[in-house]
Order: structure tokens, then sequence, then C-alpha cells
């Protein structure tokens, strides 16, 4: 009976180098350019260009989106802003146009006039036909 360990670790390093001797024969042709003059690669030169522009516009459309996030990050945030600046305007006018608010700047103004201390009156038209012909 034969230990087939170590039959397999002994024909295991053979093939090793096979695979070693195919990547290292293949780098060297990349380094050295002479895989460009092969006839596969000129055949497949179009389909290389093709996936060399795939991966242009997948790498531009990335860059596009983080674009438009942070875009869309900035307008939130500015709409945050106006929001509030809106909400304290608001409230400042308000304030401002209250009846005893107006009195008070009228006063420090000088303008003469006063706040009216008769409440108004509600003016009651009982036949209104009756004006319309006197007006023609």
């Amino acid at each position: 009976m034969e230990n087939k360990f170590k039959r397999e670790n002994i024909t295991t390093p053979s093939k090793v180098q096979k695979k070693e001797s195919k990547i290292v024969s293949s780098m060297a042709s990349v380094v050295s350019g002479s895989f460009l003059s092969k006839e596969t690669t000129t055949r497949n030169f179009p389909f290389v260009f093709f996936l060399a522009f795939i991966a242009v516009c997948y790498i531009t459309n990335g860059y596009y989106a983080d674009d438009q996030v942070r875009k869309v990050i900035n307008l939130t945030n500015e709409i945050k802003e106006l929001r509030t600046q809106y909400i304290v305007v608001k409230d400042s006018l308000v304030i401002k146009s209250k009846q005893t608010e107006v009195a008070k700047v009228l006063a420090l103004k000088q303008t003469g006039i006063v706040e009216s201390v008769v409440p108004p009156k509600k003016i009651l038209i009982n036949s209104i036909s009756t004006n319309a012909q006197n007006i023609q």
C-alpha cells in the first residue's frame, strides 16, 4: 500500500511550476508590450475600448450622483434655514402689527394720529333699490 498523500504531493509541484511559468510568461508579455502585437489582442481592441468607455461612464455617473446628493443636502439645509427665518419674521410682524404696538410707534413719531377711543358703528341699509333709482 502506497501513501496517497505522498503521491499527491509529488505530482503537484510540476503543476504548480507550469502555472507559475504561465503567469510569469503572461506578465512578461504584458510588461514588454509584446501581447499587443498578437492577432487575438488586435481583434479584440474594439471590445476592450467599449469596456473602457463603459468603465469611464460608470465612474462619471458615480461622481455625478455624489454631486447631486451633496446639492440635495445643501438645498435641504438652506430650506430649513429659510423656514426658520420665515417663522421669525412672521412672528415679528404679528407682534409689530398689534393695535397697541402701532399706537406706540405713531406716538413716538409724533404724526398726530391717535388711537380711536370710540368704537366703530355698523351702518345698515334697509332698501338698496330706492338708492339705485335716486342715483340714476
